[in-house]
């Protein structure tokens, strides 16, 4: 049906021109919407659960506020993709998302490295912000210009935790340990952990690696690693495994061949060393001095948000997964309100300008501010350790909430 100019013009002043003119570009919209894709099946799940927990807070938080102010109250929603247990499913359910949401302003995920590399090489297409907290260095080191990493990097965190730990132990029983034993899974993030210390990193501190395993996930049998560990006798151990189910086979070997309740002091990287699932299918007694590094934990500061995180989610603290998905959300927040736009593009630029104090309290390091491969600049580490059955802060001091106890051996 044709519609002549005299037609549109009568239309317009009985008010019906709105019905059939297309929506204007410039319109606030009424909803924005943030994504989350985190391992939400499988042997990640509960990382994944809590991240989403800690995302959900973060919305629920800021339309409980006035929403997107800049976008005259706009609400967010989020849109949350289970990427599972492999990159190739992570890749998959970036695509769907997407493709589920056209409007989709950034978003953050995916927990596992190798995920959040697979999720990115989708997003960063798209030219969708994206923040993660996963470590590995590969992850900021593509020359992408849209992705957002608030951890320190795995390479960093290995540089500055190894001389932190030893100062702990030498600080606790007088002298420094020598023989560096290393449990690792394959996944990217315990690579490049591990990587300097094999490349001479190790030596260079008075450490040599006496024993150094490596495994896919997930372990069906802890046995002969953890028997070759004992036949090694390190004076500490790297436990490097990424999910629970494998952290919980370590562990039950190590104290069922005489290596646990703190014989052997060990340390792990990544949240899931501190998930309250642990404690729930380990125990307490096992769990008692074991140590891990993380990008960011429950610290001083945070005594609000923790106790509010307890209240709505049921969970015992809050972890990384949580705390690091939280304060994505505000940052996606805060760079909607600096560009006044959802515009992706538009929301990028605010991000590559940003250098917020406020934001900060959610991480070590001091402020948000992303250097130009998209890392957060000043991201140190934070050091937690199991004590009388709860992961506390021990490090950095300032921001800890109980001191370090360094197991015997």
């Amino acid at each position: 049906m044709s519609i002549t100019r005299r037609h549109l013009t009568q239309l317009a002043a009985a008010g019906g021109l709105a019905a059939i003119a297309p929506k204007a570009h410039a319109q606030t919209p009424n909803e924005v919407v943030f994504g989350l894709i985190e391992p939400l099946t499988g042997a990640w799940a509960k990382s994944g659960d809590l991240s989403r927990k800690g995302a959900q807070m973060a919305v629920d938080d800021i339309n409980k506020a006035g929403g997107i102010k800049a976008l005259g109250g706009a609400k967010v929603r989020l849109a949350v993709g289970d990427c599972g247990d492999s990159p190739e499913k992570s890749k998959n359910a970036a695509q769907r998302l997407l493709a589920d949401e056209p409007n989709l302003v950034g978003g953050a995920g995916a927990y596992v490295s190798s995920f959040t590399l697979a999720v990115t090489e989708v997003t960063e297409r798209a030219g969708v912000p994206w923040f993660t907290l996963s470590y590995s260095d590969a992850i900021t080191n593509r020359g992408f210009k849209y992705i957002y990493q608030t951890s320190p990097t795995a390479n960093d965190q290995a540089a500055a935790a190894l001389p932190t730990l030893i100062a702990l132990a030498k600080a606790a029983t007088g002298k420094a340990p020598t023989k560096l034993g290393i449990v690792m899974d394959n996944t990217a993030s315990p690579v490049s952990f591990t990587k300097g210390l094999r490349d001479g990193g190790a030596a260079k501190l008075g450490l040599e690696i006496v024993v150094d395993e490596t495994f896919t996930p997930p372990l069906s049998d802890a046995g002969p690693v953890m028997q070759r560990v004992r036949s090694a006798h390190p004076d500490v151990l790297l436990l490097l495994p990424t999910s629970v189910p494998d952290i919980k086979l370590t562990l039950e070997k190590m104290n069922e061949i005489g290596l646990g309740h703190g014989r052997l002091p060990a340390i792990n990287n990544g949240g899931p060393m501190g998930s309250p699932d642990l404690l729930r299918v380990v125990g307490k007694e096992m769990l008692e001095g074991v140590m891990f590094i993380t990008a960011t934990w429950g610290m001083k500061g945070m005594e609000q948000l923790i106790a509010d995180f307890r209240a709505r989610t049921g969970e015992p603290w809050i972890t990384q997964d949580s705390l690091s998905n939280y304060a994505h959300m505000w940052i996606l927040k805060e760079a909607i309100e600096a560009a006044g736009s959802t515009d992706r593009e538009k929301v990028n630029t605010a991000i590559r300008a940003m250098d917020n104090g406020n934001l900060a309290q959610y991480f070590p390091g001091g402020r948000v501010k992303f250097d130009d491969k998209g890392h957060r600049v000043g991201a140190s580490l934070v050091i937690a350790q199991w004590q009388n059955g709860v992961p506390v802060t021990v490090f950095p001091t300032e921001r800890a909430t109980a001191t370090a106890i360094w197991p015997k051996h």
